[in-house]
């Protein structure tokens, strides 16, 4: 939230003194990959629908169990399916699925059944979410825990599968506001 003065409606810094853009100036210079979350919504239509959300807040967060973490705006679609769907799934991006990225990172972007439709993947059989058959590593999670931290809802995943479909293609990142390669 940006605070505003009501004389001359600039921006303020936060009570704590730091401001929106000064946040995501400062953390865009932190380089991201870029993973495809993906989930099978069984209520949507007669056989279920998919749902999938480009995110670059994504990261390992044990061994011993396995977890991961990704972290989802709160109230958005993704974020209130996970709270209703225990199981979900993870595609790791490769640098040549840049488009993947862009396309379910838009806003107002029509149907995920229509997004999926040309792109090669299977049924994951943990979490019946879609795995992208080109991506640099698959994992099926099931929710342990869901922490509100601000506007997002940080999602703590055991890993139930791991696949390596492309462990070999270089990945996708985000860096300073824009997909980037490595090399």
């Amino acid at each position: 939230m940006l605070w505003k003065t009501p004389l001359t409606d600039l921006p303020l810094p936060h009570p704590e003194g730091v401001s929106d853009d000064e946040f995501r100036a400062a953390l865009s210079r932190l380089a991201a990959g870029v993973v495809l979350v993906t989930a099978h919504d069984p209520d949507d239509g007669p056989h279920g629908g998919d749902a999938g959300m480009t995110a670059t807040a994504f990261l390992s967060v044990s061994l011993d169990p396995p977890l991961v973490l990704v972290s989802l705006r709160t109230g958005s679609r993704m974020d209130d399916l996970l709270d209703e769907v225990p199981t979900w799934a993870v595609s790791v991006l490769a640098e040549n699925q840049r488009h993947v990225a862009g396309r379910f990172a838009m806003k107002g972007r029509v149907s995920d059944r229509l997004l999926f439709a040309d792109l090669p993947h299977t049924r994951g059989t943990a979490s019946g979410a879609p795995l992208l058959d080109d991506a640099l590593a698959t994992l099926e999670c099931r929710t342990e825990n869901r922490v509100t931290a601000g506007d997002h809802t940080l999602v703590i995943g055991r890993v139930l599968t791991v696949g390596l479909p492309a462990p070999d293609d270089e990945p996708l990142a985000y860096f300073r506001g824009r997909y980037r390669t490595l090399g």
